[in-house]
């Protein structure tokens, strides 16, 4: 009986990075463009739309409501889920020419918003990504953040 040796280029390596494709696009899984309108965001507009966001409630708290930290998160969680299901974006997202969109199911924009922001509040989910460059509040929620 002959016993296949595995090699060490068999096993791969967190060094090596996630696996990918050659020639792959991200976003094309969940029927986005490769480049323009529509297409997956940049990352780093992502987090910075983040800051704007919370900065901005910060500023509100501080004017309003004596910079209270539960005040900060029930801000930025209330300006989330009312921007994102009337407008499609968070004023942080809207500075930055993003759009938070739709890509699978039928669930209102109000239902995705909710899902959504409570997975971004939960922050794990914000760090995990999958090869379409969503993060997993995206994936969840059946959303993807695009460029305007």
């Amino acid at each position: 009986m002959v016993v296949p040796v595995i090699e060490r280029k068999d096993l791969g390596s967190w060094i090596d990075g996630a696996p990918h494709e050659e020639g792959y696009v991200k976003g094309s899984a969940i029927g986005l463009p490769a480049d323009g309108p529509g297409a997956v965001a940049p990352f780093w507009r992502r987090p910075l739309s983040t800051v704007i966001d919370w900065a901005l409630c910060m500023l509100i708290s501080a004017l309003f409501l004596e910079g209270d930290a539960l005040a900060n998160l029930l801000l930025f969680a209330s300006m989330n889920v009312l921007f994102l299901t009337l407008f499609g974006a968070t004023p942080g997202q809207f500075v930055l020419r993003l759009r938070v969109m739709p890509v699978r199911g039928r669930t209102p924009m109000i239902g995705r918003a909710v899902v959504r922001t409570a997975l971004i509040l939960l922050l794990l989910p914000a760090v995990i990504w999958n090869r379409d460059a969503q993060p997993l509040h995206d994936a969840a929620a059946g959303t993807a953040v695009v460029t305007v």
